[in-house]
């Protein structure tokens, strides 16, 4: 039996939590139309998680446990169940039980390995030492590894000498999209938007999400817009935001909802990611389901990913002009084909495969 970390249940759909629940969504699917294996799917579910799935194909237990720690959870919670029941733990969230009890896991990406310069304060450093932690058994011990791009998987080979045969690419999604309304309220609250065309930027205000950049390219164009939406992650915070505060030709829009961020994305004149480290970058694949022109970084995954579906930037130079980058013909087939490939219904197939080959063995 495979039993799946519910762990992302206790958090808000973004990111890794969202990857986790579509394509569990997804899988569950794909085991009413071809499970001649029989492989049985279970999902451990926190009793204080914030959502219950309705799956029909992946049998959900309930744990008499709340979810309070997610150390103590990754770590000692979900290695018992799974001993109590004879299964294999999947984890989606970079963490896994100590040991050979860690299961199939994924990494999404090592940044805390990859830049340890970022990681300034005394709860970054903690985070990295604790992340690092994981990487590496799950590097070392897993009896499968699974990430979300090329890049990734090279990474982890590279920093941990794992054998390429047990990391399997398992990519993002974009569906999730299709059911959100645009809100345009948000033009209402910010009418500036509205009156002028404008650069649009989503992320969480990480470092590596490279504020920098659209500081600078702002401060030397300020004839040009820019909405920056994202909320800062703790110690994380970027050291730019106080200095970009003071752009008059840079809107702050702090947290808004998926609606709002539809509803950006069409209307602006690209969405620009200047990131300079990314496992996958889901953002851009969702501006392109809306219809937005992207401008990304040739950076880390960004290539690998969007391939000619993108304009593309140095995340260390600004000596370039994004409305010309705007204006730089995309061919709707490339487009077409960058959504076509990277789908949840992938992921799943793709998974639903990795483990098939580990339930055989």
């Amino acid at each position: 039996m495979i039993l799946i970390n519910g762990n992302f249940l206790c958090r808000n759909l973004t990111g890794i939590e969202r990857f986790a629940f579509e394509t569990c969504r997804q899988l569950d699917i794909i085991l009413a139309e071809k499970n001649a294996s029989g492989i049985e799917f279970s999902i451990l579910v926190p009793n204080n998680a914030k959502t219950v799935p309705e799956f029909r194909n992946i049998h959900t237990i309930l744990s008499e446990k709340p979810l309070k720690s997610f150390p103590k959870w990754d770590m000692f919670e979900i290695a018992m169940e799974a001993k109590k029941r004879n299964a294999v733990p999947l984890n989606f969230s970079n963490t896994a039980p100590l040991g050979k009890k860690s299961g199939i896991c994924f990494i999404h990406d090592i940044y805390a390995h990859d830049f340890p310069g970022d990681f300034v304060t005394f709860k970054d450093r903690l985070i990295r030492a604790y992340s690092c932690l994981h990487y590496r058994n799950i590097a070392k011990n897993a009896r499968l590894i699974l990430t979300v791009s090329e890049f990734s998987k090279k990474q982890i080979q590279k920093a941990y000498k794992t054998d390429a045969e047990r990391i399997i690419v398992v990519p993002n999604g974009w569906e999730h999209f299709n059911s959100v309304a645009e809100d345009n309220g948000i033009f209402s609250r910010f009418p500036q938007l509205a009156e002028n065309r404008f650069f649009f930027t989503l992320g969480s205000l990480q470092k590596r999400k490279n504020l920098r950049w659209i500081l600078e390219y702002a401060a030397g164009n300020p004839e040009q817009t820019f909405a920056i939406s994202g909320k800062a992650i703790g110690g994380m915070k970027s050291t730019e935001l106080g200095d970009i505060r003071k752009l008059r030709n840079v809107v702050l829009l702090g947290y808004v909802s998926d609606s709002e961020v539809k509803a950006l994305m069409k209307r602006c004149e690209a969405f620009v990611f200047p990131s300079y480290y990314e496992g996958f970058g889901i953002p851009p694949l969702e501006a392109l389901s809306a219809g937005a022109k992207i401008i990304v970084s040739k950076n880390a995954s960004l290539p690998e990913i969007y391939g000619n579906a993108a304009a593309y930037i140095d995340a260390c130079d600004t000596n370039c002009s994004l409305p010309d980058l705007a204006e730089k013909p995309i061919k709707k087939e490339d487009v077409d084909g960058v959504l076509r490939k990277y789908t949840y219904r992938n992921a799943a197939e793709k998974l639903y495969e990795a483990v098939s080959k580990i339930e055989d063995n």
